[in-house]
């Protein structure tokens, strides 16, 4: 058996066997010698610098001095384990559930799980018009505060501060709506099968006009900082480049495919919750890089605007009208109003079915306590989420809970084209690249 001598790494034998104690070296000479070797290849773990990435995705680089040779995504670091929670509790209980995977789409994760369950339910045509109005609606907002994050920490990890300060402030205008509507700025669980939690408020229609208004004058603060900005344009020009037949082989959708000039959304080309009757345009750009994902999310915020006051016009026509379905053995009760223990069924509700139907009253109790059965057999649901292509499919036994549920989510399979992004690319460069994918982990790690 043959023994060598590490002067600066000694070792002693145990019973789980060899272990070795690293004492260090002399730095200079270490990389005096890593330099004089011309195929030297350095193995590096690269960030955080996305803020959804602190701690939950791990980039491996192998680098040639600064030229990246290849790039490897460490992911499972976020798992929460919610599509298998899932099948313990019911079918209604399971939106507070996916609100939760992307968190920075939480209204989108609600309408693909509740548009599969609507439809083994057999009742997507039954959904009240105003209920898909006011799902419409939510979304086109969910869109712009998503699209202002990427935007603003794209940004700011490329050196550029203000326009995050710009795109958060847009963002808060949005939050401040959802809170007005549901009580809560992210994480709703507004959306659900049947319908929606409860009716907007009075006033909410105006005060979003209001704040549309508002939007559309200030969005154009960050286009008239980035587009055309030199330093701008030559950190995401040419970079992160992955043309159309690297997106189709990987499976990627969203900004990202669009960019590549292939007019894919989901709204067009599989409409749902009557996206078919609104006037939009889906945004492309043929550059395949960097800029060009930048352009489509900028100018998407102006088609969400279009689309929004088209709802507002839509849900004034149907004032009054219903906003979950009439089945009440499917039906959660939508009647609700702010209490002195928060937000609840309102008195009236209450009063009719402790007062006047003992049969409302045994609906309510089962419907709570046990939920509603949903026909076995399996679906699959999908909308255009900010990030491309969010399905959910969903299996039921014919009971009371999911039997098995997995989303198709869009970060997961968009991250894979990191490697195709950056490999030969500068290590500078990765930052931008995987900004513009716009990955969040809480959805990759489901």
């Amino acid at each position: 058996m043959t023994t060598f001598t590490d002067p600066y790494s000694s070792s002693r034998e145990t019973t789980e066997g060899t272990v070795f104690s690293v004492t260090g070296g002399d730095w200079n000479e270490l990389v005096t010698e890593i330099g004089a070797t011309k195929e030297e290849h350095i193995v590096v773990n690269m960030g955080p610098q996305h803020p959804s990435t602190h701690g939950v995705l791990r980039l491996v680089l192998e680098l040639e001095g600064e030229t990246v040779t290849e790039v490897r995504c460490g992911i499972g670091y976020l798992h929460t384990g919610i599509e298998k929670n899932i099948e313990y509790r019911s079918w209604t209980q399971g939106v507070t559930f996916v609100t939760r995977m992307d968190y920075l789409s939480p209204l989108f994760n609600e309408t693909a799980y509740c548009l599969a369950t609507e439809k083994l339910l057999g009742i997507t045509n039954d959904v009240p018009e105003r209920a898909s109005a006011i799902r419409v609606l939510m979304m086109e907002l969910n869109r712009i505060s998503s699209h202002m994050v990427a935007l603003g920490t794209g940004a700011l990890e490329l050196g550029a501060i203000t326009p995050m300060f710009f795109a958060f402030r847009e963002r808060e205008r949005v939050l401040d709506i959802f809170e007005m509507i549901s009580g809560l700025r992210m994480n709703m669980a507004y959306i659900r099968p049947g319908g929606v939690q409860q009716d907007l408020p009075a006033g909410a229609t105006q005060k979003i006009r209001e704040t549309v208004k508002e939007m559309r004058k200030a969005f154009k603060d960050n286009a008239t900082l980035l587009i055309g900005n030199s330093i701008w344009m030559k950190r995401t020009v040419g970079i992160g480049y992955l043309d159309l037949a690297g997106c189709t082989t990987l499976g990627i959708t969203g900004p990202v495919l669009r960019s590549t000039g292939l007019p894919w959304d989901l709204r067009k080309t599989q409409p749902y919750c009557g996206y078919e009757n609104y006037d939009f345009d889906v945004v492309t750009t043929d550059t395949c890089d960097v800029y060009g994902r930048f352009l489509i999310r900028m100018n998407e915020l102006e088609q969400s605007l279009r689309i929004i006051e088209q709802a507002c016009d839509k849900i004034d026509k149907l004032a009054g009208a219903p906003v979950m379905v009439a089945d009440k053995k499917i039906a959660w009760p939508a009647q609700l109003a702010m209490g002195g223990d928060g937000l609840g069924n309102s008195l009236d509700h209450i009063r009719e079915i402790m007062g006047t139907s003992m049969e409302s009253l045994i609906h309510h109790f089962k419907l709570v306590t046990e939920g509603f059965r949903v026909p076995a057999g399996q679906v699959y649901a999908a909308v255009e989420s900010p990030r491309g292509e969010l399905g959910a499919h969903i299996v039921s036994d014919g009971g009371t809970r999911p039997y098995r549920m997995h989303f198709r989510e869009p970060s997961f399979n968009n991250l894979q084209s990191t490697s195709a992004m950056c490999e030969g690319s500068m290590v500078a460069d990765i930052i931008g690249a995987v900004a513009s994918i716009d990955p969040v982990m809480g959805g990759v790690d489901r």
